[in-house]
C-alpha cells in the first residue's frame, strides 16, 4: 500500500493558452537547498522559461527562483540553468521528437511528490493568434451554456 503524495507548488497558466501540449513527462530536478527553501514558499516564476537539450542531457533554462529572504551567504543565481533527472530512453524519444516536429519543452507545474521536488514538462507546439481566439470563443460559450444550465 504505497500512497502517492502531492502538494502542488506552482502551475504555468499561461502554458495552455499559449501551448498545443502533446506529451507530458515527469522529472526530477537538480537544486540546491536554498533553491528548495524558496520553492517550498511559493517564490517561482515560469515566464520564459523552457527546457533543452544539450549533450544528451536536458536543462531547464529561465525558471526564477527568488533567491531565499533568510541566507546570510551562499545564496543561488536565480536564473541559472537546472538539470532535468529523465530516463536515458525518455531523452532519446525527446530528442527525435523535438528535432523531427520542431517543438519545444515547457515546463507546466512544479511540485512535492513522496518528499521529491518533481517538475511536469510538456512537449508543445505555439499556437497561432486565431488558435487563441477559438479557444477564448469556445470557453465563452461553455462558459454561457453552464451559466444557462444552472438558472434551469
Amino acid at each position: 500500500m504505497s500512497s502517492d503524495y502531492t502538494k502542488l507548488i506552482a502551475t504555468n497558466k499561461k502554458a495552455k493558452r499559449n501551448y498545443h501540449i502533446s506529451d507530458e513527462y515527469e522529472a526530477g530536478i537538480v537544486l540546491v537547498g536554498t533553491e528548495v527553501k524558496s520553492i517550498r514558499e511559493g517564490r517561482v516564476n515560469f515566464q520564459d522559461s523552457y527546457a533543452d537539450l544539450k549533450n544528451g542531457e536536458v536543462f531547464l533554462r529561465q525558471l526564477h527562483i527568488t533567491p531565499y529572504k533568510q541566507t546570510y551567504y551562499g545564496n543561488h543565481e536565480p536564473l541559472r540553468s537546472r538539470k532535468l533527472l529523465l530516463n536515458k530512453s525518455e531523452i532519446k524519444r525527446l530528442a527525435k521528437k523535438i528535432n523531427e516536429r520542431g517543438l519545444t519543452l515547457i515546463p507546466l507545474k512544479i511540485y512535492f511528490k513522496n518528499g521529491k521536488m518533481k517538475v511536469k514538462i510538456g512537449l508543445a507546439k505555439g499556437k497561432k493568434l486565431y488558435d487563441k481566439r477559438e479557444d477564448i470563443k469556445k470557453r465563452d460559450i461553455k462558459r454561457d451554456m453552464d451559466r444557462e444550465k444552472k438558472n434551469y
